[in-house]
């Protein structure tokens, strides 16, 4: 019933469209434009600047144009952040009485909540500036699965996590590999590893911490795999991260033999998440093998 009422909100007269995931901004683009649609011809009723190289006054002229055989016109303002401050100084006035028949949707990939121009659009109302911050690492394969889904098919959390590890973590580029995943795709099964590796060409280098987890669960296979796809990141760097993480290990080990791994994170001063996995890591290495290391490492 709440998703509904929102849909069904009245349009306002100006938004804020703001963060760095650009596929969750051209998502809130396209359902803003496809209402305003509804109510007339876009084609006669919408105006698109470019903060880089626009002019305030423009803008607000555009803005305070009547429609054309419309009830309502879009002004759009791309790379809103790179106004010259007098020609956002001139938004700023506009949003003080903006037109009724105009909606003015601004989009930026950061914006200080302290500048006078995100104040003025926060004071048109309570869903006037629309959040698009990136997801965090940790959320990328389940987005990623929900993607998936969107397009016909249904992806593995290994084959998800896989794609996320070749072409990085802008959305906008996942989102176009799962189109092609699921054009090549055939069957009902999910798309698995393989098929991702096959498919999909790598576009970014390995993080060390994706060797680091390998290294822990003992994945001899995939460590190598990844060392061919890490230019830039010194050996040393990596000793160093193995060696923290099979400290963490010998932590988590000594707490799950006392029925106390619920404090792992508290203990290493980390996030729940960061540790999920340390306890299945943990039995991968025999009490031996970490009392040794432990002792020729002073733990």
């Amino acid at each position: 019933m709440g998703a509904q009422s929102k849909k069904e909100s009245p349009l306002l007269a100006a938004y804020l469209v703001v963060g760095e995931d650009a596929l969750k901004r051209n998502r809130v683009m396209a359902r803003l434009r496809k209402r305003l649609e509804s109510m007339g011809d876009l084609a006669f009723n919408s105006d698109t600047f470019d903060g880089q190289n626009a002019k305030g006054a423009d803008i607000v002229a555009a803005c305070k144009t009547m429609p054309f055989v419309s009830d309502m016109r879009l002004v759009e303002v791309e790379n809103v952040e790179k106004l010259k401050k007098d020609d956002a100084e001139e938004l700023v006035a506009y949003l003080g009485a903006p037109s009724s028949t105009t909606v003015l949707i601004m989009m930026a990939e950061k914006l200080a909540k302290n500048t006078r121009l995100y104040k003025a659009v926060s004071a048109i109302g309570s869903n006037a500036v629309i959040d698009c911050a990136p997801p965090k690492r940790w959320d990328l394969p389940k987005l990623v699965r929900g993607l998936a889904v969107g397009h016909g098919i249904t992806i593995t959390e290994g084959a998800a996590e896989t794609l996320i590890s070749r072409v990085g973590e802008d959305t906008v580029h996942l989102d176009n590999e799962l189109k092609k995943l699921a054009l090549a795709h055939r069957g009902i099964d999910p798309v698995n590893e393989n098929e991702v590796l096959e498919m999909v060409s790598r576009t970014v280098e390995v993080k060390p911490w994706e060797f680091v987890d390998a290294f822990a669960a003992r994945n001899v296979r995939k460590c190598m795999l990844c060392l061919t796809q890490m230019e830039s990141t010194s050996p040393h760097a990596l000793l160093a991260m193995c060696t923290t993480r099979l400290r963490e290990l010998i932590c988590a080990r000594s707490l799950a033999d006392r029925s106390m791994l619920h404090m792992l994170p508290a203990t290493l001063g980390v996030p729940e998440w960061r540790v999920k996995n340390h306890a299945l890591w943990a039995r991968n290495f025999t009490a031996e093998e970490l009392r040794c290391f432990g002792e020729r490492h002073g733990n």
